[in-house]
């Protein structure tokens, strides 16, 4: 019988938010309650096989935020440490994280994570992640880990696949008796994922590639993360990490997809149409159409910015057509708890005055008076509490009492608002996720301003490693640098 533990501590932490995260931003599920996270093992059973035990001990997941509060961090880590404890001995630990959590005060804080899990479970237990492309890897990291699989699609479609792949391959090495090797190499590049989609050239071609190394004998991984760039971390970059039996091999496949990913670098750009926030409106509303969509990028909660720069929203109250209501739209969303209380307090059809955003984020925002009707409310959210709907001549804005984007179209629909019957929906994220795509009558992407901005060479970097493409250019990395673990 094989013993294997899952465990793990997830976030994209933005250093450049000055909102930190804290234990009560995590969903975190102990025990059975992990079972969500791994349906393709209903009540722990991985295809039928009876010769292993699962031992799910935390797992803690937030949305994408500012930098973890060390105490915090500790408190998780050692609740997940004890419960390793508790089940030794292992042969195998799931080590679920995204990979691109930062602490106050510790950089690269999941190579920190895996050396405490290692020096728990010990140096025959076989360690195996499943990670978000939007990963910082470092050869700390993967010193620990002995097997690393990522995502191959943003956005992130294949995500149950990379997680049941990652077991997979644990069990395949515990099966043959097989210490991986793992070559990791450095690409001093650093694009944000707007730029980077896989279903777009050139992601979709550069990521294709890694089906070559796929079938080379010796590898059973190839991995291309592409980072993580609102981080100013040494670590901040794209990688590769190639895991396999022939060492030959996997250095070789590794300096190969480095290559492809340098070369390509010219040729990402945005999937869509991208300006400053007014262009965007103008031209939305110019379509006279419905189900048209605008991404406000620069403060977006699943890049890690804290969600709460009004400006978009004052910009769309200076249109003539949709502050007279000619033209209707939603804004999805605006955390404000404030401003959520008024409008629970005042109740559905009463107008309300009050001041949106600045709160989370008072570096980059400032409070914008808006006065309105509220026409919904919407408790007890899962992720944004507290919610409600507040119309502001043809705008109706969706306050949250914590941070929440908008991913599916059920979310705007139990609201009351449904995209194809408004000629504007404008949603803090960066990329569309496909059901937001595939509703939109056309789409763009606007430039605005926040701590997780487009404008990657203007954000205020101060520790990542230098020559870094896009701060600098005119380099070339020569025969990339790769470091193996065997």
């Amino acid at each position: 019988m094989y013993r294997i533990a899952i465990g793990g501590i997830a976030i994209e932490s933005c250093t450049f938010s000055p909102l930190t995260s804290g234990v009560e931003d995590f969903l975190i599920l102990r025990g059975q309650e992990m079972q969500v996270r791994y349906p393709f093992m209903p009540e722990w059973n991985f295809h039928g096989r009876e010769d292993i035990t699962w031992f799910p001990i935390l797992q803690a997941k937030a949305i994408p935020g500012g930098s973890v509060r060390a105490a915090d961090y500790a408190a998780m880590k050692n609740e997940l440490l004890d419960g390793i404890r508790a089940v030794l001995p292992l042969d195998g630990f799931y080590f679920d994280i995204h990979g691109a959590m930062n602490v106050v005060g510790t950089d690269d804080a999941e190579a920190d994570l895996a050396r405490a899990i290692r020096e728990v479970v010990g140096p025959e237990c076989l360690i195996t992640t499943g990670m978000d492309l939007h990963g910082n890897v470092t050869p700390e990291l993967v010193k620990e880990v002995d097997l690393f699989t990522a995502y191959r699609e943003a956005p992130h479609i294949d995500y149950l696949d990379t997680r049941e792949k990652a077991c997979r391959l644990l069990l395949q090495c515990l099966d043959d008796g097989t210490r991986p090797v793992r070559a990791w190499a450095r690409i001093p590049v650093g694009l944000p994922g707007e730029r980077t989609s896989t279903f777009v050239e050139p992601g979709r071609s550069v990521y294709q590639t890694l089906k070559l190394s796929d079938i080379r004998p010796g590898i059973l991984d190839a991995s291309l993360w592409v980072g993580y760039v609102w981080a100013d971390e040494p670590r901040t970059s794209a990688t590769v990490v190639v895991t396999g039996t022939d060492e030959t091999a996997c250095r070789e496949e590794t300096v190969r997809i480095a290559r492809v990913y340098w070369d390509a670098r010219y040729d990402f750009d945005f999937c869509v149409e991208a300006h400053d926030a007014d262009t965007c409106i103008a031209k939305a509303a110019a379509l006279k159409q419905k189900a048209v969509f605008i991404s406000d990028s620069g403060d977006n909660p699943t890049a890690g910015g804290a969600g709460d720069i009004p400006t978009f929203i004052g910009r769309l109250l200076a249109h003539p057509d949709f502050a007279s209501g000619a033209a209707t739209a939603i804004y999805a969303s605006m955390p404000d708890p404030a401003a959520v209380r008024v409008c629970y307090d005042a109740g559905v059809g009463a107008y309300v005055k009050v001041s949106l955003g600045g709160k989370l984020d008072p570096v980059h925002a400032r409070p914008l008076e808006v006065e309105g009707e509220v026409v919904l409310l919407s408790p007890d959210d899962v992720v944004g509490g507290d919610l409600a709907v507040l119309r502001a001549g043809g705008v109706n804005v969706i306050l949250t009492s914590r941070r929440k984007p908008f991913h599916v179209i059920h979310e705007f629909t139990r609201l009351g608002l449904d995209p194809k019957e408004h000629e504007l929906t404008v949603v803090k994220i960066g990329y569309l996720e496909p059901e937001l795509r595939d509703a939109a009558s056309h789409a763009f992407l606007a430039l605005t301003t926040g701590a997780v901005n487009q404008d990657i060479p203007k954000l205020p970097f101060k520790r990542v490693r230098r020559p870094f493409y896009p701060l600098d250019d005119g380099f070339d990395p020569g025969d990339f640098e790769v470091q193996v673990v065997a």
